[in-house]
């Protein structure tokens, strides 16, 4: 049998698991905040590696990583639907705009809060 207990093909994941694949990759030629992220990124990492780091901060690096990250795509996301809406200067698209960046920006800022919390008693 091909289906799941659903009814639906198996593979249907698959093609989910591609198609997210497909936008993360568009996000990381095309998107320069994605880019800058990532950038930010390798050197928490590094920074987690060369002061050993516990496996709990860890796990709020991670956390932070993975989320930004994923509001930056979500963020993505918004801006593409509206521009596909309207091309228009239209106050709700600019709203819809504003608040998923406003998301991107709250996330930052938690992320170096997070970031400082773990870093900066290693560092003095």
């Amino acid at each position: 049998m091909n289906s799941d207990f659903n009814g639906r093909r198996r593979w249907g994941i698959v093609k989910s698991f591609a198609f997210a694949i497909e936008g993360i990759i568009h996000s990381l030629k095309y998107e320069r905040n994605i880019k800058i992220h990532l950038a930010v990124a390798l050197v928490v990492i590094i920074l987690g590696v060369l002061y050993n780091i516990s496996s709990f901060e860890w796990l709020l690096i991670i956390l932070a990583i993975g989320g930004m990250i994923s509001f930056e795509l979500m963020n993505t996301a918004v801006e593409r639907v509206v521009d596909l809406v309207t091309s228009d200067r239209h106050p709700l698209a600019k709203q819809a705009k504003d608040i998923a960046a406003g998301a991107v920006l709250i996330y930052a800022v938690m992320s170096v809060m997070i970031g400082c919390i773990i870093f900066l008693p290693k560092m003095f």
